[in-house]
C-alpha cells in the first residue's frame, strides 16, 4: 500500500495534463501511487495516457461526462494510500510537497490535514510574483503563521486560506466526512472544508509555495456565472452556524441569490429569477431595483441592457 495517493482529475487538457504529471514523478519521495480520473475527455489524453507505463499510475476513464465531483470521487475512491491529495491537470506540485506535507502528518496524528501557499503560473508555466502575492493577500494566507489556525473555521470558511490542490490529506479524516459530496460542479472544495472542520478535523498550515496555480483564459467565461452561483447557492445553504458567522454565511447567502436571480432575469428565467432577486435584495437594494425592472423588459431587449451595464461597470 502506497504511502500518498496522487489524484488528478482531467477533462480535455491533454496540452497541460503532461506538467502535472510530471510534477508528481519529480517529487522528492516516490512512495505515492498516482490515479487519472478523465472524465470522458473527447481530446487526446487516451492516447497521452499509453505513454505512462509505470505501476504506480492508475487511469480511470470514464466513456462519457460523469460531472466534476463524481469525476474527483472516482479517484478518491480508487486510492489506497494514507495520505491523499488531489490537484487539478493543469497545475503542478513542487518537488518538495509530498515530502514536506506528509512529515508534519507523520509526526502529528493530530493533525488531518496540511495546506501550503501557492504559486500563480501562467499558460507557458512562468511564474508570476506579483499575482502571487496579491492572490495570498487576497485569501488571507499572508496573516497565517506555521500551525494549526487559532480560528480555523472562520479561516476556511470566511478567509477560504486553504487551497485543496495545496493540502494533503489524512484519508480517515476525508472518509470520515465521505469525502465531497457528489452532483456538484463548484465550490465543492469549500464545502469539503467547512464540512472537516464542523466535524473536529484540525488543519495545519505551512507558510511555503509548495504548489503552482495556473490562470489561464480557459477558465474565464460568462456560460460558467450561473452553474457556479447555483453550486454556490447550495454551498451556502448547507450549513448554519452558531457563531457570529452565521451573520457571514447570511450576507453571502444573500449576495448569492441576487446575482444569481439577475443572471437568471438576463436569460429569460423571469420568474426564478424575481424570486431571488427579492430573497437577496438586502445585500443590494439598487441593483434589485435594477433587475426587477429589466425583468419587465422583452428578453431581447434585456439581454443588451444587461450586457451594456456590465461593460460600463467594467
Amino acid at each position: 500500500m502506497p504511502k500518498i495517493s496522487v489524484c488528478i482529475p482531467t477533462y480535455n487538457r491533454a496540452h497541460f495534463l503532461p506538467f502535472a504529471i510530471d510534477s508528481v514523478f519529480a517529487q522528492t519521495i516516490s512512495d505515492w501511487e498516482l490515479i487519472i480520473c478523465d472524465d470522458g475527455s473527447q481530446d487526446g489524453t487516451p492516447q497521452l495516457m499509453e505513454r505512462y507505463t509505470d505501476p504506480r499510475v492508475q487511469y480511470i476513464r470514464h466513456p462519457r461526462n460523469v460531472g466534476k465531483s463524481n469525476n474527483m470521487r472516482s479517484g478518491y475512491e480508487a486510492a489506497t494510500g494514507t495520505y491523499f491529495i488531489k490537484f487539478d491537470d493543469d497545475d503542478r506540485l513542487a518537488p518538495e510537497f509530498l515530502e514536506k506535507t506528509s512529515e508534519i502528518l507523520d509526526q502529528n496524528s493530530a493533525i488531518n490535514f496540511v495546506g501550503t501557499d501557492h504559486w500563480i503560473i501562467d499558460s507557458d508555466n512562468q511564474r508570476d510574483l506579483e499575482f502571487t502575492e496579491k492572490n495570498s493577500q487576497k485569501w488571507g494566507r499572508t496573516e497565517l503563521s506555521e500551525g494549526i489556525p487559532p480560528a480555523l473555521l472562520e479561516t476556511v470558511f470566511v478567509k477560504q486560506s486553504f487551497q485543496i490542490g495545496a493540502t494533503l490529506f489524512r484519508m480517515q479524516a476525508l472518509q470520515d466526512v465521505d469525502y465531497m459530496r457528489p452532483n456538484i460542479q463548484n465550490c465543492e472544495d469549500n464545502d469539503l472544508f467547512v464540512r472537516l472542520i464542523l466535524a473536529g478535523k484540525q488543519g495545519y498550515y505551512l507558510p511555503q509555495r509548495l504548489m503552482e496555480y495556473r490562470v489561464h483564459p480557459e477558465q474565464q467565461g460568462l456560460d460558467r456565472a450561473i452553474p457556479y452561483l447555483k453550486d454556490k447557492l447550495s454551498y451556502l445553504e448547507n450549513f448554519r452556524f452558531t457563531s457570529g458567522l452565521e451573520e457571514i454565511r447570511r450576507s453571502r447567502l444573500a449576495e448569492t441569490q441576487l446575482l444569481l436571480g439577475l443572471r437568471l432575469i438576463e436569460i429569460g428565467e423571469t420568474e426564478r429569477g424575481r424570486e431571488l432577486v427579492r430573497l437577496g435584495q438586502s445585500a443590494s437594494v439598487t441593483k434589485a431595483y435594477i433587475g426587477l425592472t429589466l425583468s419587465l423588459v422583452p428578453k431581447s431587449l434585456r439581454q443588451i441592457l444587461f450586457q451594456t451595464m456590465r461593460k460600463i461597470k467594467a
